[in-house]
């Protein structure tokens, strides 16, 4: 049996609940009995965290991610990358020295995975426009990471116990999206959901059921030709690649049948297409996935919770899913000598 894998996470928004749930998921027994966590963030915020949930742990400062296995029990390992100020965390109230440090905590620990120096990294949530107010115009993690890892195939998935779900379009305005949904778009998602939904479930061909646009898949036409001129075609395309792909389906009936293990993964058109279901099943433990990088990334599927920061309420089980499920998929990594 390997080592356990060292599982970079990052803080995420220090205004937010993410500190707080870091804590309240590192006190779980299941987290050091399967990883060796380094979580990469700010320590004010941290001890905030700590003092918020009234944990026995303490934080132990690092310089180097292999440091964390050498720490004591019951201990937090951080790689401190920010010093923010008590009006820099002021909880709902982010600005450009939150989103600047939101920043240098995702691109160190994308560095730390590309360099084979942590297994994989989970990711707290962030506010985007605090990062785009410090000069990093991102729509959210997954481009940022893409961009890290000179990667043009990338998927963002959501999933659960039940449902895999990914998306086509990610953050863009429901206006956009039509003109979006291309060809290639699609068939680029059909594929490297494929790839992504087999590693994840080790069945070499899954069954996947990509969803259409437009209500009732167009009705033949009348509600929209994307289904017959895009959708349509990029499914055939996939199946003639060997993929066992079949749409378009309409998605105010699919849901019903893909949560009863028809399908292995469900590629919608559009965010809330997909995700809306998904969350009425996974609120507590969905885990959203970047397929299609050089690394494993994993996160919550949840935002930054500014009515629940520092009250000590939030719930960390989509974190503990998100950890568990990086370190099964550093399992997967065949032959790999963990960090």
């Amino acid at each position: 049996m390997p080592d356990k894998p060292l599982i970079a996470i990052t803080m995420g928004d220090p205004c937010g609940v993410g500190p707080e749930i870091i804590v309240a998921a590192l006190g779980n027994p299941v987290v050091p009995a399967c990883c060796i966590p380094v979580v990469i963030g700010d320590a004010a915020a941290v001890q905030r965290a700590v003092h918020v949930q009234r944990s026995s742990l303490c934080v132990r400062e690092i310089s180097e991610p292999e440091e964390a296995r050498r720490g004591p029990p019951g201990s937090i390992a951080l790689l401190p990358l920010s010093q923010l100020t008590a009006d820099d965390m002021r909880y709902g109230h982010p600005g450009a020295a939150a989103g600047d440090a939101v920043y240098a905590y995702i691109s160190s620990a994308a560095r730390f995975c590309l360099e084979g120096r942590t297994a994989a990294m989970v990711t707290a949530p962030i506010n985007k426009k605090a990062m785009n107010l410090a000069g990093h115009d991102y729509p959210g993690h997954t481009e940022l990471l893409a961009e890290l890892c000179a990667s043009a195939d990338y998927v963002m998935m959501l999933a659960g116990s039940v449902l895999r779900v990914s998306l086509v379009t990610i953050h863009e305005a429901l206006a956009d999206v039509p003109r979006l949904v291309t060809f290639d778009r699609v068939l680029k998602t059909i594929r490297v959901t494929a790839a992504g939904v087999a590693r994840l479930t080790g069945k070499p061909g899954p069954r996947l059921a990509v969803l259409a646009l437009n209500p009732h898949s167009g009705e033949g036409g009348i509600f929209g030709s994307e289904e017959q001129m895009i959708i349509g075609p990029a499914i055939e395309a996939a199946r003639r690649e060997g993929i066992d792909a079949v749409g378009p389906l309409p998605a105010d009936t699919l849901f019903h049948f893909a949560q009863q293990g028809m399908y292995d993964g469900v590629v919608a058109m559009y965010h809330d297409q997909g995700l809306i279901p998904l969350k009425m099943l996974h609120f507590d433990d969905g885990v959203n996935i970047t397929l299609g990088l050089s690394i494993i990334r994993t996160s919550v599927d949840h935002g930054t919770a500014y009515d629940l920061a520092g009250t000590g309420q939030a719930s960390d089980k989509s974190l503990l899913a998100a950890i568990r499920m990086a370190v099964d998929m550093a399992h997967l990594i065949p032959e790999r000598n963990y960090p």
